[in-house]
Order: C-alpha cells, then sequence, then structure tokens
C-alpha cells in the first residue's frame, strides 16, 4: 500500500513564503502524475499545481508565478509556495497516480495571516 505524508505547513505572514513536501513510500517516479489539492473550510477541495513523470508541470490561475512544483530523485515531491495571501489558506492534500490508482495523504494545514 503507497503512502503519501505531507509535511511543511504552518502559519505565515501575508506575503510570506513556505514549502511543502509529499513524502511517498516508494519512488516518486513510480507515480505517472503527483499532484497538489487545497481545501478551503467549507469549500470543496480545488487542484493547485501537478506534475508529470517527465517532469511537465501544470498550476491553477490562483497560483500561477508564485507557486513552484518540484521533487528530488528519491521519494519526495515539493510545493514552493510564495508571496503567500489569506486566500492561501487551506489544508493541502498530496494526490499520485499509480496506474489507474490514486492515492492521497493525510494533509496539512496552511494558514496565512492578514
Amino acid at each position: 500500500q503507497v503512502q503519501l505524508v505531507e509535511s511543511g505547513g504552518g502559519l505565515v505572514q501575508f506575503g510570506g513564503s513556505l514549502r511543502l513536501s509529499c513524502t511517498a513510500s516508494t519512488s516518486i517516479f513510480n507515480f505517472k502524475v503527483v499532484a497538489w489539492y487545497r481545501q478551503a473550510p467549507g469549500k470543496e477541495r480545488e487542484f493547485v499545481a501537478s506534475m508529470t513523470a517527465g517532469g511537465t508541470t501544470n498550476y491553477a490561475d490562483s497560483v500561477k508565478d508564485r507557486f513552484t512544483m518540484s521533487k528530488n530523485i528519491a521519494n519526495t515531491a515539493y510545493l514552493q509556495m510564495n508571496s503567500l495571501k489569506p486566500e492561501d489558506t487551506a489544508v493541502y492534500y498530496c494526490n499520485a497516480f499509480q496506474g489507474v490508482v490514486g492515492y492521497w495523504g493525510q494533509g496539512t494545514q496552511v494558514t496565512v495571516a492578514s
């Protein structure tokens, strides 16, 4: 069973930065796609960013030019978040697909104070 563990969330001031990590129980290159989603209180979970096994990235318009997704050569994907805004406050989830099976992490809270 594949496990994904997010870390790096916390409280940050408006305009600050955070780097989230998604550590997998297997090589990150075993996944066809790794993605980040977020869910704010009272809202539906929404797409934030994704990266294919080949390294192609895609971002939601709301985070483009502020967030950057990357991965290391082992088992971790990252989401670098700069110029954070209060509307970025949410629980951030890592999602990864291995074949047709998708996996989710437990989430990490990001709170941006105004």
